[in-house]
């Protein structure tokens, strides 16, 4: 087998990494039919940026502790009943959606149910992949998890843009909540006796300042997570002013769909690529810092659509490439009993920072242009990315 699919010689992962695949089609159909939702019934940016404030704020107050309790607990066991529960928000939204009783108070609502579930189900879902192989595969397994579901994105926009005209956007709702049958069977389906669980974190002390002192004392993770921390918040809102950008700029409301589509076809690549390294560095890190910030700012002035569709693809390999080395760095380097605290953490930093992001974004598309809401976040990376060449200067390049 192929060095970058090495992870599926266990059966463990094929079950789950087929069940997330399947299940994140629907999760992201519901996502792009989320914009759409809103756009249609305000037509303002800002808008869909509080959505995803409202969204993500609970990973950002929730997400560290939500990763201890990931440790202290059964992940499989934790997972069954998180996914279960985004299953049933997906299924209320469209009902409500598809009765009439939907209005962006609503949509609001259940999307900040959406986040608490999330806040509990991201660390103990990802550590789970960390227990699905041997230790010398864990970097490989968790690139291949974002892979799986990065790959699921270049169908689920599609599909969104394709079936919300003729079904309307309460269905992709209710498509997306029996998506999550295929993780949910996934799991219930593995050999529990192959499973290398981790010993569960001791109870007492400070379990969330131990993480955090973990990170601030290591050469390697401070400044991977300050950069993790800048970049999420401000060059990761694309969802936030692509509807808009496409409407405005390129006259094509519903090319937003597409777009994503095609910004997941780069991602697929950009976590392939990640997976395929026998060892991930600072260096690769720190490289696909720099091709986010470029395809940022390229994509934010693309004079046409064509154009536009060819800068989304680098776009894509940037921030999969960015999020899997950062996964990959922090968990081979974490005790087995700190990888849902790291984890975690790491979700505060990449999602947990959208609260903020997203509504500076959106405010940026309505007041100042909806390019300049694409492109700063490229300017502030491409600083990033030299203060971090800097860093590698003075220290090591690569971890085991």
């Amino acid at each position: 087998m192929p060095a970058t699919f090495r992870s599926l010689r266990n059966r463990n992962a094929k079950y789950f990494f087929a069940g997330v695949l399947v299940s994140n089609i629907g999760t992201w159909m519901q996502f792009t039919a989320s914009a759409f939702l809103l756009y249609r019934l305000t037509g303002r940016a800002t808008d869909l940026g509080l959505n995803v404030m409202f969204q993500f704020l609970p990973m950002l107050l929730l997400g560290a502790w939500a990763g201890t309790i990931a440790d202290r607990h059964n992940r499989r066991r934790m997972t069954l009943i998180t996914q279960s529960g985004l299953a049933i928000q997906s299924i209320v939204l469209g009902v409500l959606d598809l009765t009439g009783n939907i209005n962006i108070g609503v949509v609001y609502v259940l999307s900040l149910a959406l986040g608490v579930i999330n806040a509990f189900d991201n660390p103990a879902r990802r550590g789970l992949v960390t227990e699905l192989v041997d230790v010398d595969d864990i970097g490989n397994a968790v690139s291949l998890n974002t892979a799986a579901m990065t790959g699921s994105r270049i169908l689920g926009p599609a599909l969104a843009a394709t079936l919300v005209g003729p079904l309307g956007t309460g269905w992709l709702f209710v498509i997306n909540g029996l998506s999550f049958a295929a993780i949910l069977l996934g799991i219930v389906a593995m050999d529990v006796s192959l499973l290398r669980v981790a010993p569960p974190a001791p109870r007492g002390g400070r379990p969330v300042r131990e993480a955090i002192g973990f990170i601030r004392n290591d050469h390697v993770l401070r400044p991977l997570f300050i950069v993790l921390v800048i970049v999420s918040t401000f060059a990761f809102n694309y969802s936030v002013v692509l509807p808009k950008l496409a409407d405005a700029r390129w006259g094509s409301e519903n090319s937003f769909g597409w777009l994503l589509a095609v910004v997941s076809v780069g991602s697929l690549i950009g976590s392939l690529m990640t997976a395929g390294r026998e060892t991930v560095s600072l260096r690769w890190f720190n490289w696909t810092v720099f091709v986010l910030a470029v395809s940022n700012i390229a994509l934010a002035w693309a004079p046409n659509l064509a154009l536009a569709f060819v800068f989304a693809v680098p776009l894509g390999i940037g921030g999969a490439g960015f999020i899997a080395s950062v996964n990959a760095i922090s968990q081979v380097m974490s005790p087995p009993n700190m990888r849902g605290r790291l984890l975690a953490l790491g979700a505060v930093a990449f999602l947990g920072s959208t609260p903020i992001g997203g509504p500076v974004t959106g405010w940026i598309a309505d007041h100042v242009s909806p390019e300049w809401s694409l492109g700063y976040g490229g300017v502030i990376a491409l600083l990033c990315w030299a203060w971090m060449a800097t860093v590698m200067k003075r220290g090591p390049q690569s971890v085991a």
